[in-house]
Formats: C-alpha cells, structure tokens, sequence
C-alpha cells in the first residue's frame, strides 16, 4: 500500500526537480539582460519551484518513514514467531559475510 505512494511520491519528485534546474537555467540566462519586473516574476516562478519541491520531499519521507515502520513490525513479527529460524537466518547471513569479508 504504501509502495504506490513512495513511488508517486519520488516521480512527483524528480519532475519537481527538473522544473527547478529548468527554472534556474532560466535565470542564469536571463539575469544579465531582464531588470525589474520580469526578474522578480522569474524569481518568484523559481520560489513557487522549490516549495513545491520541499512539499513533495516532505510527502516521500513520510512514506519511506511509514514502509520503514511497516518493515520494522513485520520483522518483529516475524522473530517473535519464528525465532529459530531467525536465528538461523542471520547465522547464514553473518557467515556469507564472514566469507565476503576473508576473500579481500
């Protein structure tokens, strides 16, 4: 459930983003010949561009926290009812590491 969200979230994100680079781009090229008010109307585009962004950021965090919550119950689920399996599962990732780790 929250997956859908998380993903929305981050192409919501990046389209922010590159409305932001587009806007900047806009007035790095425009600085040296706009005065006044055509500047101030960039500059409050570009404003508007980077709050949003702040929005959307803000939305993804808060699903990541939300899957990251969901995660941690899970698991914790999973140990209490399952503990020796638990214990052999991190058994074999603790010795696929040790493995990992000699070969360097």
């Amino acid at each position: 459930m929250a997956r859908p969200t998380a993903e929305k979230a981050q192409d919501i994100l990046m389209s922010d983003f590159q409305t932001l680079v587009a806007d900047t781009e806009k007035l790095l090229a425009h600085t040296a010949s706009l005065a006044g008010e055509q500047a101030d109307a960039l500059r409050d585009q570009i404003n508007d561009s980077l709050v949003r962004a702040r929005e959307t950021l803000t939305v993804a965090e808060e699903a990541l926290r939300n899957r990251s919550q969901e995660a941690v119950v899970a698991t914790e689920e999973y140990v209490q009812a399952n503990p020796w399996q638990s214990v052999g599962i991190a058994a074999g990732v603790g010795f696929l590491l040790g493995l990992l780790a000699t070969r360097r």
